[in-house]
């Protein structure tokens, strides 16, 4: 993936190296250094081999006290907390069957357990649930890495904290972190857009809040659209959110501030589709910044920050905060957030899309929700730090630096306009204006100066900080979208090195409305006059590639149309922002290439629509009519005979597909779809009726429509093909479940725990039925799950059992029901028996 040349290319090479070299663990010395840690550290407390990062920037403290974001009495206690590692912090996936059995080992097991290891009295609840966080979902642990690893009872916990992460049963997440979705108000049919999804803790968090209200036989009919520019980190983003095995997501790969809007005019004897246009109902734009409110977590920025690094990103930050309101529906919600503390890229940012929207758009006041999370209303005054000097006004910015330091970085967001010449001579008679003239020291004339204050309601922004609740910094607006936005004029600069307007009408309709989308810095104070008939809508804003309507082609056609071929005047340009170049023509006298769709280096996503594959899967398995399968399958290979993957995506995820085909394919897919079969390439899988296997990702969406192919057995026998991988059909302790296993058809099959009830009942699959995949093979079942699944049904099961034989024996007290083997003890014993034999 990737490629290209030029500018583009080298700016996408650095962002991946920054990405694979990361950051390092800097809380924890390496062991090479321990000598040297032992000379300087002889009152170092506990751990002599530990050295904490210079936690001072005398730069960082002067900039934040001028700012006000706490006040001078608590600015000790700030720091203070500021210097400490950050707590441990996870979150519990609501849509996983065993979310419940989760949070009640959590209560009942860890939470008294840890208490014991407490034995300075520093905590009164070293682990414990989040406050403000709905239905014990989320929780803390106050302990460090190295106190994990301190002993037995905090190295069970840290296990537990790995095996449930990678299974995906929870999410390490900072706390802060998770706030913005919660204010999203998400609900099960909304078109969500994560526009900078990396890593993707938060798009989880999305897809929980999704599926949470939806039955477990049916999918959700909305979906998220999860994007990331940098290639990396879209592959970290796909290995999040694979953990959550869902068909109602997307990876795209594209720049969050050029976004295409997929927009197709249909004319009114064409077949109208079920979606013409890429719109969200909700958008979280949780944008880049200089992240020092993660200084608790990295603190390596503590040498590296300074001023400037805020007000480099102030510019891309509202680019990206337009474009995602550009995509929003009327009505939609938007939340822009950072992980910074400065105003700059806060407020400011705020302010500047508030002027640009007008009337369109409002900050929604949310004090009242969630009322257990601490948090400060947002500044309505700030400064401007540029070179060391703070600027309190546009005004007060030298003319050398106004091309860096932006009027809407201010409260006011105004331009400060030169006086006429007449107005500004001298005592010595000269004629200079106020721009030509030498900039005093601002700092000199301070006193004279009144500081801006903003007339916009920014008390309506929340701001978090470290000491409020032990935890990172964060900033969240949150936008709710009244009406279409207003057309926006580009207003040249005094140099003219921005855009040069035509007179020409219709070039300056294309060139300006391309500008309004790219989200250049624009000023509004006009906009409410360019309401009129000529002013294009903004359904003809959403995507300036699109200069007039688009022939619907078949997917045949848009496969076989050569990769470099544009829909619209900007896409070539658009190719090189995304680090893309075309693929070479096709030699004379050679054979094909195999085609790869638009973009280089990335599988084409088709439909996949092979009919004999399709009937002999729907035989084989038995699948219902209620699940349906005829385009909602994706292949990433256009040679049918060579698929080894088949996807299947909710009808949402296909209306979306089937769009982006008919745009040209504007959306640069990463990953798309649920992994719902896969080919057995094994020579016994070969020679099966079907070659295609049931993925475990994909199983618990396909199993309450399974009606072949499917076994219920005794929990004995479950566990014992957990344990062994395999268990011959002679071996089954219930030799009735071993008889019918054995008369399966050769192939994949699946197996259910049985919940208590006859093995000759019908098979009731719900949310809390267990479900394994496995191979049936000539003389054995043989598991096709992975060891780190089985290690986590297992405990699963053991948690189970233990309950289910605590009240069994609570009941044969009393008298209730008679003791037997057929329950735990049966499981004990043959397991006992099963040793003995191997």
């Amino acid at each position: 993936m990737g490629g290209g040349r030029g500018r583009g290319n080298h700016r996408s090479r650095t962002q991946r190296k920054h990405f694979r070299d990361g950051r390092d663990n800097v809380w924890k010395r390496p062991k090479s250094d321990s000598s040297a840690a032992d000379s300087n550290t002889n009152n170092a407390g506990d751990n002599p081999t530990w050295q904490p990062f210079a936690t001072q920037n005398l730069a960082f403290e002067e900039y934040y006290k001028e700012q006000g974001i706490v006040s001078p009495e608590e600015w000790d206690t700030f720091v203070e907390v500021l210097r400490k590692p950050l707590p441990s912090a996870f979150r519990i996936n609501s849509s996983s069957q065993f979310s419940a059995d989760i949070r009640m080992q959590l209560e009942n097991d860890f939470r008294k357990s840890l208490q014991a290891e407490v034995t300075d009295g520093s905590e009164v609840d070293p682990v414990r649930p989040l406050p403000w966080y709905p239905d014990n979902l989320a929780w803390q642990s106050n302990f460090s890495r190295m106190q994990l690893r301190k002993n037995q009872t905090l190295e069970r916990f840290h296990e537990f904290l790995k095996l449930e992460n990678e299974i995906g049963n929870i999410t390490r997440q900072e706390a802060v972190s998770m706030v913005p979705p919660l204010f999203l108000d998400v609900r099960p049919d909304h078109f969500v857009l994560d526009m900078c999804a990396a890593p993707g803790s938060k798009t989880f968090q999305l897809l929980e809040i999704i599926y949470q209200s939806t039955k477990s036989k049916s999918l959700p009919d909305g979906m998220v659209v999860a994007n990331d520019l940098d290639v990396q980190r879209c592959n970290l983003l796909i290995h999040q959110t694979k953990r959550m095995c869902t068909a109602n997501l997307i990876v795209t790969n594209n720049e969050a501030q050029h976004f295409p809007g997929c927009r197709v005019k249909v004319s009114e004897n064409d077949f109208e589709p079920p979606i013409s246009q890429l719109l969200f109902d909700r958008i979280l734009c949780d944008v880049p910044c200089s992240g020092d409110g993660t200084l608790r977590k990295a603190p390596d920025l503590w040498r590296k920050w300074n001023s400037g690094m805020g007000n480099g990103l102030h510019i891309l930050q509202i680019q990206i905060a337009m474009r995602g309101l550009t995509l929003l529906k009327v009505g939609g919600r938007m939340v822009y957030s950072t992980c910074s503390m400065n105003p700059v890229e806060n407020e400011a940012v705020v302010a500047e899309i508030l002027r640009k929207c007008g009337e369109s758009v409002e900050l929604v006041d949310v004090s009242n929700d969630c009322p257990l999370l601490v948090r400060r209303p947002g500044l309505r005054k700030w400064k401007v730090r540029d070179k060391g000097i703070w600027l309190s006004s546009h005004k007060d910015v030298s003319k050398y630096r106004r091309y860096g330091i932006l009027p809407s970085m201010f409260p006011s967001g105004k331009s400060y306009v030169a006086p006429e010449e007449s107005d500004c001579k001298h005592e010595n008679g000269d004629d200079k204006t106020s721009e030509d003239e030498p900039m005093e020291d601002p700092m000199a004339s301070m006193e004279d100066s009144n500081e801006e204050v903003s007339d916009l309601p920014l008390e309506r922004c929340m701001r978090i900080v470290p000491h409020d609740q032990n935890s990172g910094a964060f900033f969240i607006a949150i936008f709710h979208k009244l009406s279409p936005l207003p057309f926006i004029p580009e207003k040249p600069s005094r140099r003219g090195n921005l855009l040069n307007k035509k007179q020409d009408s219709q070039q300056k309709s294309s060139d300006e409305v391309s500008e309004v989308n790219n989200g250049m810095e624009l000023n509004s104070e006009d906009a409410a006059l360019q309401r009129s008939a000529e002013v294009p809508s903004e359904a003809e804003l959403i995507d300036t590639d699109l200069q007039g309507s688009i022939e619907v082609a078949s997917e045949a056609e848009l496969i076989e149309n050569e990769p470099d071929k544009t829909c619209g005047e900007n896409e070539s340009e658009k190719a090189e922002e995304v680090n893309e170049e075309p693929l070479p023509s096709k030699p004379a006298g050679k054979r094909k290439l195999q085609i790869q769709g638009k973009w280089k280096g990335v599988d084409p996503v088709l439909f996949f629509k092979d009919e004999a594959i399709i009937n002999s899967i729907k035989a084989f398995y038995g699948i219902d009519e209620s699940l349906p399968l005829d385009g909602h399958l994706i292949s990433r290979n256009i040679d049918n005979n060579h698929v080894k993957r088949i996807y299947y995506v909710s009808k949402s995820v296909k209306d979306v597909l089937e769009l982006n085909l008919r745009v040209g394919q504007q959306l640069k897919i990463a990953s798309v779809g649920l992994k719902m079969f896969e080919r057995q390439t094994s020579r016994e899988g070969t020679s099966a009726p079907c070659s295609f296997r049931i993925s475990s990702e994909g199983l618990p969406v396909i199993l309450p429509h399974l009606t072949k192919q499917i076994l219920c057995i005794s929990p004995v026998d479950f566990k014992h093909l957990l344990q062994y991988k395999f268990v011959k059909y002679t071996d089954f302790v219930d030799a009735e479940s071993g008889e019918k296993a054995s008369k399966l058809q050769t192939g994949c099959c699946v197996i259910v725990l049985r919940d208590g009830k006859n093995l000759s009942d019908p098979i009731h699959v719900d949310a809390s039925t267990i479900a394994i995949g496995c191979w049936k093979g000539r003389s054995s079942l043989n598991v096709m799950v992975t060891a780190i699944d089985c290690q986590e049904l297992l405990e699963r099961l053991s948690v189970r059992m233990d309950g289910e034989k605590a009240t069994r024996e609570d009941k044969v007290e009393a008298g209730e029901v008679q003791d037997s083997m057929n329950g735990v003890e049966k499981v004990e014993e043959s397991e006992s028996a099963k040793q003995a034999t191997n």
